[in-house]
């Protein structure tokens, strides 16, 4: 069994094709770049730990363990960082997607179990991470104008870059 519309179909639409402004014509603002980091990296989040509880594969499961630790690193930065500013994250029509999105890649991979499951996963998480990071370049980071949320996007963009090359390594494996 395949995943019929992984995430990352629902993130490049969102991402890539609407560069961000489904909510608005214009770019989005600090307080919805804020909410759809902290939408990204939970649903990461959310599908590490379901990754956690399926998988036997040992690479798979460190895999998701970093995904769980590192995207929830990420969240406690950028909320920090808002409250800091004072900002509050402004959910959108590109956050409340991501989440609906999450869900529904959830649901399909809960209905996987073995290899058929690690191969779903790990094939979402490189798709995942490569438009994530593509959202990151193209609209997330020139479309912060807070010096501080973009420093933080800045910095935590080589950790996507490696999680992407993290998980090829585990979808070649997986092969």
């Amino acid at each position: 069994m395949t995943i019929k519309k992984p995430l990352a179909t629902v993130l490049c639409a969102l991402l890539a094709a609407a560069p961000l402004g489904a909510v608005h014509a214009a770019n989005p603002n600090d307080a919805q770049i804020a909410a759809i980091v902290v939408a990204a990296n939970t649903v990461d989040i959310d599908a590490g730990k379901l990754a956690e509880s399926k998988t036997k594969n040992k690479d798979v499961r460190a895999f998701a363990q970093r995904m769980v630790a590192d995207h929830s690193g990420v969240n406690k930065q950028a909320v920090a960082l808002v409250k800091k500013l004072h900002v509050t994250p402004e959910a959108n029509d590109t956050s409340k997607s991501l989440t609906q999105g999450g869900e529904t890649t959830r649901d399909r991979l809960k209905g996987l179990s073995g290899h058929d499951f690690d191969k779903a996963y790990v094939d979402n998480e490189v798709s995942y991470h490569e438009t994530v990071l593509d959202a990151l370049d193209k609209t997330l980071i020139p479309g912060a104008s807070n010096a501080e949320l973009k420093a933080l996007l800045v910095k935590v963009r080589p950790a996507f870059v490696a999680h992407l090359e993290h998980a090829k390594h585990i979808q070649a494996e997986l092969k």
